[in-house]
């Protein structure tokens, strides 16, 4: 694999690091206003569009459109579940794993490339 292949994959994990605090790292905090949590999600989400907008202008030049946003689902799946569980305390249920576990089903055969 050359670093073309490998620098979107990597640049999606972190920028996903990010997203998912911006998006999700509220919650431990209910206690503060809504307006400020929204800039502080900003500010985050920002770091994560440094990452992601390279990841995929890099990305594209090995990877079709629709493979680029199935590696970003995938890893915002895994990245999601680790976050829950670390972060949040919450715990990830089989219904979760199916569920996970069909989405990667359905990114495989994105990967996959035409039937027959």
């Amino acid at each position: 694999m050359t670093l073309t292949a490998i620098a979107p994959i990597l640049l999606l994990a972190v920028s996903n690091v990010f997203m998912t605090f911006a998006w999700y790292g509220h919650l431990k905090f209910e206690n503060k206003a809504l307006w400020l949590v929204i800039l502080a999600s900003w500010g985050i989400a920002f770091f994560e569009y440094c990452l992601a907008v390279p990841a995929n202008r890099i990305g594209h030049r090995v990877y079709s459109a629709a493979e680029l946003k199935t590696m970003q689902e995938v890893i915002t799946l895994a990245v999601f579940a680790v976050f829950s569980v670390y972060y949040l305390g919450e715990k990830i249920t089989i219904n979760h794993f199916v569920g996970f576990s069909l989405i990667a089903g359905g990114a495989f055969f994105i990967f996959k490339g035409p039937i027959g």
